[in-house]
């Protein structure tokens, strides 16, 4: 049963189940569109292009399909289409890997093709690219190995896309103000999903479910590790191998502003 705020009425049992459902939806849509937005925003304001090499290219359609599936599983199960949403699932235990094989592919094809964004260092933009990358996916299995249990499940996968919108939502802020932080800053700000989730779970359940500890505590503390480790020597000596003899290595290790440029 669940009390609804400022009430002494409780939901009945499928009642809640099904407002939890469609919250979830609502979720996956808002930060699918966040993603979206950001990327188009670069777009539209010429900061990227299509003219770039085939992996960028790939790259988006499999994070574009995961966002398509990671909605469509939202929206079947919160329309009560269980038997579809079972289909659709077995295509993620294939996809998830994908998409972190690709990411780490993307990563370190930008780190050598142009150091990544400017607005952050080459190591924090690698490893914690990386390792947040690894997070996403031991999160997301984890996700579909709890699928009987929903609370777990949905909310496991929630914390897993925390770590993807971080790309989409640092596009929307103004990054190069926020130098030497950006990368920080960019991550902090992606935590306002799950901390509405949490702060939903708080009013409706009257505490936030373990899901949310367990998995924004693993968020939190690979973020955490993976700057701790871009700025040791073994870290900076891995960025430094990755990008050698390549245009990457021409741009400084640290965050910078290039020579003439303005907002």
């Amino acid at each position: 049963m669940a009390t609804l705020p400022g009430s002494s009425f409780v939901l009945p049992p499928v009642d809640a189940e099904r407002a939890e459902r469609r919250f979830f939806l609502v979720m996956a849509i808002a930060m699918s569109a966040t993603i979206v937005a950001g990327f188009s925003l670069n777009l539209a304001m010429g900061r990227s292009t299509f003219a770039v090499p085939f992996a960028y290219h790939a790259h988006a359609a499999v994070f574009m399909g995961w966002l398509a599936l990671f909605v469509a599983q939202s929206a079947t199960i919160a329309t009560g289409r269980r038997a579809l949403h079972i289909r659709l699932g077995k295509i993620a235990y294939v996809w998830i890997p994908l998409m972190v094989a690709m990411g780490v592919t993307i990563m370190i094809v930008v780190a050598r093709r142009t150091g990544g964004p400017f607005f952050f260092s080459v190591n924090e933009f690698l490893i914690s690219n990386i390792v947040g990358l690894l997070c996403f996916g031991g999160l997301a299995l984890w996700s579909l190995r709890t699928r009987r249990h929903n609370g777990w499940h949905r909310r496991l996968m929630l914390c897993a896309m925390t770590i993807l919108v971080g790309p989409g939502l640092g596009r929307l802020l103004p990054m190069p103000l926020l130098i030497p932080h950006a990368w920080t800053i960019s991550f902090i700000a992606t935590l306002v999903f799950p901390a509405i989730a949490m702060g939903r779970d708080a009013r409706r359940r009257g505490h936030v479910h373990p899901a949310y500890w367990w998995g924004m505590g693993i968020v939190v503390a690979s973020f955490a590790g993976s700057m701790l480790l871009a700025y040791t020597p073994a870290g900076i000596a891995i960025t430094e191998a990755v990008v050698a003899g390549t245009p990457g290595a021409e741009r400084p290790m640290e965050a910078f502003l290039p020579p003439g440029f303005a907002l």
